[in-house]
């Protein structure tokens, strides 16, 4: 007989290699087949809904470890709450209008001035079609479930319809308006933007000072006396038409030379350093306010500069006199039109100068400076020229400066409704707390929105003009637009008309011949999506507003959850999120952002197919995401180290329930051995712990809780000792069953924890789990907490043994570095014990050779009795020796039995009981 044949070694199907790359596209193929994400829905149809509203990627390029870290993300809650109470549908999303897309069509060859606005858009259509399809692939390779076959895509008809009544309603409510003031302009872009689409960064300026020379004092000053300003956008000078000075400051009058020259007090000692005055004398001093009209010459050309006053004035840089051109700033243009200054704007749509700048007509803005400059110098007006570095606002998508510029454009009136923005704020909840703090002051702070673009691929702004040039935005105008919308696309706005566009039959008393126009401008691209509350939640019957949740970077805090919270409040008066959650940005191994340059950049589909998506899915689990980020390879590879831990405690789970039917060979808990409760109380806290960071979104907490209790409850201490059970008892005896009664708890558990992080890894595991009848791991709940009598008593008395074997395991180390033993069944151990350590031992009845893993033990005296070749440590004294006997051809434990059954006389007599049985 060959005995190795009556071992019950473990069997499965279950591989050892996940060989992720190759097999989780076969599971992805399965799913489809299944189609799981509508079972899913039918599973947990008539539980309470939860939605978590998917922020629309821009559907241009391939995605990153940005995009992978937030839809993994997403993931995971929406699987975690299909699997604890709730009917969760995922709607995924893609923004599709705006800049990047006819750049992108413009890199390619294509010339939109050489077609029809309705060509050049479907082509803009075409292209975003096609990213979103690659988009999709990435994102469905990943294993995110959700609705993929009918995404919400912002070009689509019922979304723009949607946005058109957002925009009508606004508008009802008093909230639309058109101006013409300073907004920032992109001359790259050729558009206005809105502060949410302006990132800053360094910008090397001219830094200039320039006099501007008194013609009526007003009683106050002489003539001739030279007020000082400071600017870094000399090319704004021709645009000059006043000086603005603070009411409540003093101004110094002083004598430099033969010149008088006005400065604030304040800053007077840090302009005569600048300037570099050896002889300075103040003459006077005057109020701010005193100040007022004084009339000065603007340098450059006949006309007058007006002395104005200003509350923005501050004594932080420069002069205190504030050079003021109010069709290039804000605070310049509110003081401008207190005063009745022109809002002179002499730059065109493209940053060149105009003919109302005469003299640098046709040059762009910035080239203009130098000209300016010497032009200054020529007439005695420019004091002094340095270049400086410092921080300036760009265009986030062309990376190049933007302008303050002033045009007409339409805004949204967020000083009409802030107070109602600013409660709804404090409604939501946000994660992390400082979410509120941020977007709180943001809105407390921000101007009118900027919702106007001067491009072609967006929303049309659904505005039409009467003859004598009156607007016209009516409900009777909004619902026939977004009808025509809902039926044929917005491309129709191009495609027909005004008067075709009109409701039939339209009268208006400005329009007396019945003729007229309309607008030409888009929506803001953060119009459309912020919209996403009424084209999403509102359009489709499976959702519903407010969302419980919307999860994005922390750049939305300006972006996405800015402007849907602005037109979901205008709108309906509420929030359309009950809570926030962000992350982080993902940057390198080094802290670093990635980027081509520095060769650091890691993308999801190179992980995927060398790695395998649940690779990048336990990564993003594993990190804490509400701050920055970092991947590297290295950090990778010890997250594979992990999965494959992970997996090789599942694939020795199920290869010892191979014989092992769950409704016949289970074990009542009562019934079962201590040891084998303490693993199941165990696991039982780690379903409460678990479920608790899922409710949390503290995915970290379970990447090291369940990595821990299989590294450490199960591979070191139960998996490990469970072998001289589960191989070497015949297959029904108690303790065997006992023990697979705790496996199969313990798999079909691990399995649907790690479901929402692992899905492709659970389902795997739960087509080989025996007993199993759903078809899928995601077809189940999520197990349940439950109160085990007398848990804390166990823990506590399994913790302290847990702790001996710890020691225990040690001695045998040493003693295995000395060459005392080899294996650890060659060894038999001596303990020398206290008081408590021996009450501890005395009260296990389950065999403690088995559970040290040694042929030999003994309690060989209390803790002073220990002799000196034992191996001491706080509790205990340990004495490791070779134990006594052969060793067992079957099982290897070493033992004096051997040879005393004469049918099997190379066995213990364990092993000879079992293998008799087995013939």
């Amino acid at each position: 007989m060959e005995y190795k044949d009556t071992l019950l070694m473990p069997k499965t199907e279950f591989p050892m290699r996940g060989n992720l790359p190759k097999k989780e596209p076969e599971i992805q193929a399965k799913w489809k087949e299944q189609d799981i994400y509508q079972k899913v829905q039918e599973h947990t149809k008539g539980k309470p809904l939860f939605v978590l509203h998917d922020g629309p990627p821009y559907a241009n390029g391939d995605l990153h470890m940005g995009h992978a870290l937030n839809k993994t993300l997403k993931d995971f809650i929406v699987r975690y709450k299909s699997m604890s109470g709730f009917c969760a549908p995922y709607v995924p999303g893609w923004d599709t209008h705006g800049l990047p897309i006819e750049q992108a069509l413009a890199n390619k060859g294509i010339k939109r001035k050489e077609m029809s606005v309705a060509e050049f858009r479907e082509l803009c259509a075409k292209y975003a079609y096609e990213q979103i399809d690659n988009q999709r692939t990435e994102f469905k390779r990943l294993g995110v479930r959700g609705d993929w076959d009918n995404p919400y895509i912002t070009l689509k008809p019922e979304y723009e319809a949607q946005q058109i009544h957002v925009f009508g309603e606004m508008a009802k409510k008093g909230y639309i308006y058109k101006g013409k003031k300073p907004v920032y302009w992109s001359p790259s872009s050729e558009s206005a933007l809105a502060e949410a689409e302006i990132e800053y960064q360094d910008k090397r300026s001219p830094s200039i000072y320039v006099t501007f020379a008194v013609t009526d004092g007003k009683d106050v000053l002489e003539k001739g006396a030279k007020f000082i300003i400071w600017t870094t956008t000399p090319w704004t000078i021709p645009a000059n038409l006043g000086i603005a000075v603070h009411p409540d400051l003093q101004y110094a009058v002083v004598q430099v030379g033969e010149e008088k020259f006005v400065v604030a007090e304040a800053l007077l000692e840090q302009v005569a350093t600048t300037l570099e005055w050896d002889d300075v004398s103040t003459i006077k001093t005057i109020k701010g306010s005193d100040l007022e009209k004084v009339v000065t010459k603007h340098p450059l050309y006949e006309r007058d500069s007006l002395v104005v006053l200003g509350e923005h004035v501050t004594t932080d840089s420069g002069t205190g006199c504030v050079h003021t051109a109010p069709g290039h700033g804000e605070d310049d243009f509110y003081v401008g039109q207190k005063y009745g200054l022109d809002v002179l704007c002499p730059v065109d749509d493209k940053g060149h100068m105009t003919e109302e700048a005469p003299g640098f007509e046709g040059l762009f803005y910035d080239a203009a400076n130098k000209p300016i400059t010497e032009q200054l110098t020529a007439v005695g007006a420019l004091l002094k020229l340095e270049f400086i570095k410092h921080s300036y606002p760009h265009d986030w998508r062309t990376k190049k400066p933007v302008i303050f510029r002033a045009t007409a454009q339409w805004f949204a009136s967020i000083k009409d409704f802030r107070t109602d923005l600013l409660e709804a704020i404090k409604e939501v909840k946000w994660v992390p707390n400082w979410g509120e703090t941020r977007l709180y002051n943001m809105v407390r702070d921000r101007g009118d929105w900027c919702i106007s673009r001067q491009r072609v691929w967006g929303v049309p702004i659904p505005v039409f003009y009467a003859e004598n040039g009156e607007s016209i935005i009516t409900d009777e105008t909004i619902a026939n637009v977004a009808e025509l919308f809902r039926q044929h696309g917005s491309n129709i706005w191009f495609e027909k008309e005004a008067k075709d566009l009109l409701p039939e039959g339209f009268e208006h008393p400005g329009s007396p011949n019945g003729v007229f126009t309309k607008e030409t401008d888009i929506m803001d691209v953060w119009f459309d999506s912020g919209s996403s509350h009424q084209g999403v939640l509102e359009e489709r019957e499976d959702l519903q507003r407010p969302a419980d949740l919307y999860l994005e970077g922390s750049d939305q805090y300006r972006g996405w959850f800015n402007s849907s919270l602005t037109t979901a409040v205008a709108v309906t008066g509420k929030a359309p999120y009950k809570g926030v959650l962000s992350h982080g940005f993902v940057l390198d191994g080094n802290g670093r952002k990635m980027s081509k340059s520095l060769g650091n950049v890691i993308l999801p589909g190179k992980v995927t197919n060398q790695l395998g998506a649940e690779i990048i899915r336990l990564w993003v689990s594993s990190v804490d995401y509400q701050a920055d980020v970092r991947v590297s390879d290295a950090i990778l590879k010890q997250v594979s180290e992990v999965y494959r831990k992970i997996r090789n405690t599942f694939r020795f789970l199920l290869g010892n329930l191979a014989d092992f039917n769950p409704e016949r060979d289970a074990i009542e808990y009562d019934k079962l051995r201590e040891v084998d409760q303490f693993i199941l109380v165990k696991l039982n806290n780690l379903v409460k712990e678990v479920r608790t960071s899922y409710d949390h979104y503290e995915f970290a907490n379970i990447y090291h809780a369940v990595n821990n209790f299989c590294t450490n409850e199960l591979s070191s201490f139960y998996m490990d000792f469970a072998k001289d059970v589960l191989y070497i008892e015949a297959a029904d005896q108690y303790e065997r069953r006992a023990m697979q009664t705790v496996m199969y708890e313990s798999v079909v558990t691990l399995a649907k924890l790690l479901s929402p992080i692992l899905p492709h890894t659970a389902d795997e595991v739960w087509s080989h789990t025996p007993g199993v009848v759903e078809e899928s791991v995601q077809l189940t709940d999520m197990p349940e907490y439950a109160e085990i009598p007398q848990s804390e008593q166990l823990e506590e008395k399994w913790g302290a043994f847990l702790q001996l074997r710890d020691d225990v395991l040690k001695a045998l180390e040493i003693a295995r570095n000395e060459k005392v033993i080899g294996k650890s069944l060659a060894a038999k151990i001596g303990l020398y014990v206290n008081d408590e350590t021996k009450e501890l031992l005395n009260s296990i009845t389950e065999n403690l050779k088995q559970l040290f893993i040694v042929s030999g033990f003994e309690v060989a005296g209390s803790l002073e009795d220990a002799s000196e070749h034992a191996h001491t440590f706080e509790r205990v004294a340990i004495v490791v020796e070779k134990a006594d006997g052969e060793t067992c051809e079957r099982c290897w434990v070493v033992t004096p039995e051997i040879g005393e059954d004469k049918e099997h006389p190379t066995l213990c007599l364990r092993c000879a009981s079992v293998v008799k049985e087995y013939n």
